[in-house]
């Protein structure tokens, strides 16, 4: 992690021993395991409370998109049925209009001869 030898490791325990003592030295390494252990466990808490924070916000991006979807959805199917609705009425007003003689006539004269003979309009 720090790029320390084992060579460098034993110079480090002589010193401390030398320092700190052969009565209280197991205490002390002890106290620094303890530390280095809470030290380890606050990183790796920090580090999934910031993972955790960037999958929410990627969550909310992915809200904010389909709620974008599914707006363009209803304004389309809005609009077919609007469409539908006035094709609707269209063809209600143009049914509902009386049939004049002389439509009939003219639909009649469009109609090829054989139909004509088939279809009399009286």
């Amino acid at each position: 992690m720090f790029g320390v030898d084992f060579s460098e490791l034993m110079v480090i325990l002589v010193v401390a021993l030398i320092v700190i003592g052969p009565e209280r030295l197991p205490k002390v390494a002890r106290t620094l395991g303890h530390l280095w252990g809470r030290a380890q466990r606050y990183v790796y808490g920090v580090k999934a409370d910031i993972a955790r924070e960037m999958s929410m916000e990627e969550f909310h991006q992915l809200q904010q998109k389909m709620n974008q979807e599914v707006l363009r959805a209803e304004q389309a199917a809005n609009q077919i049925t609007q469409t539908l609705d006035q094709q609707v009425q269209q063809l209600n007003s143009a049914v509902a209009q009386p049939v004049s003689p002389a439509t009939v006539q003219q639909a009649q004269s469009e109609l090829p001869h054989e139909a004509q003979k088939k279809f009399p309009v009286d």
